[in-house]
């Protein structure tokens, strides 16, 4: 049975001057980031700004995602939409590319009872045999998952686990709780403070976006508590965590990027209409990068 399990970064998509997706850089990226560690890729993605792509460069970017990760890490793919069937030909473009599993985030914009919510994980669930995380961002939807929902969903047979981006931990601790006794159905942190906390409840992991930037320090957390070195674990986690604060400067997920390029990835700024940060927040960024002997 598929587990989602470690540090899964959602992959950052590089973007030219013009726009377009950069190919090269996304492999190198890709590389990099199983390089130092990780558990998995996860492209289109919050992260990955899945938003503002065509269906045509969807396909494009996730068959190159499965052919450069090349089965050394399993390839999580976004396939989120405001309706049932958009997701849906989203999760069939995945299946095609050959990814391991889709992560579908509830729908934007609309905002559902949590029976809709229900119904709509379910009709996408029957629509494939992929694995299916639930995405919860509550901060960015204005739409949440509760826990008892969650409950529910776990019962069925391919939706393996959600991600809790709400920053709630107690949210996440209900996530957990409610769902202990359901044989393969798994809670992954979606908030990437609390990493070190989910484990310590019983999460297997995390999709974590600052691991695009720090990879190897967002890998620690899961390997050394895995290993039993929990001190080592706790403190990768408070030496990830002012990288995390930091973004809360821009609009995410600018301060990623900016991290990376700091770092010499050419990765490009996020599209429009997410501007790029300000020379003040640019030196602040570089003192926590600095600090975290990342640059």
């Amino acid at each position: 049975m598929f587990k989602p399990h470690g540090i899964i970064p959602p992959i950052i998509t590089p973007v030219t001057e013009d726009g377009k997706f950069n190919e090269t850089v996304f492999r190198n990226m890709i590389n990099h980031l199983i390089e130092n560690g990780v558990h998995g890729i996860f492209p289109l993605g919050t992260t990955g700004e899945f938003y503002a792509f065509s269906r045509e460069e969807t396909r494009h970017i996730l068959k190159v995602a499965v052919e450069e990760a090349a089965g050394r890490v399993d390839v999580y793919a976004g396939a989120s939409h405001i309706t049932t069937r958009g997701t849906i030909e989203l999760v069939k473009i995945a299946e095609e590319a050959g990814v391991d599993a889709v992560s579908v985030l509830t729908p934007m914009f609309i905002t559902q009872t949590q029976e809709e919510i229900f119904t709509y994980y379910e009709t996408i669930a029957e629509s494939t045999s992929l694995p299916i995380i639930i995405y919860n961002n509550r901060p960015k939807t204005n739409v949440t998952v509760i826990p008892e929902n969650i409950a529910r969903l776990a019962l069925i047979d391919n939706i393996v686990g959600v991600k809790d981006s709400t920053g709630d931990f107690t949210n996440t601790e209900e996530y957990l709780r409610l769902t202990r006794n359901i044989e393969n159905f798994h809670v992954l942190l979606g908030r990437d403070t609390l990493i070190f906390a989910g484990l310590c409840y019983g999460a297997t992991g995390a999709i974590a976006s600052c691991a695009n930037v720090a990879p190897r320090i967002a890998a620690d957390i899961y390997d050394k508590y895995m290993a039993g070195d929990f001190e080592g674990a706790k403190e990768a986690q408070f030496k990830l965590a002012p990288l995390r604060i930091a973004c809360n400067m821009g609009t995410f997920p600018e301060v990623i990027k900016e991290g990376l390029i700091m770092e010499g990835f050419p990765v490009g700024k996020c599209l429009a209409p997410i501007a790029e940060l300000k020379e003040e927040e640019k030196v602040k960024l570089a003192s926590v990068l600095k600090e975290m002997e990342l640059i």
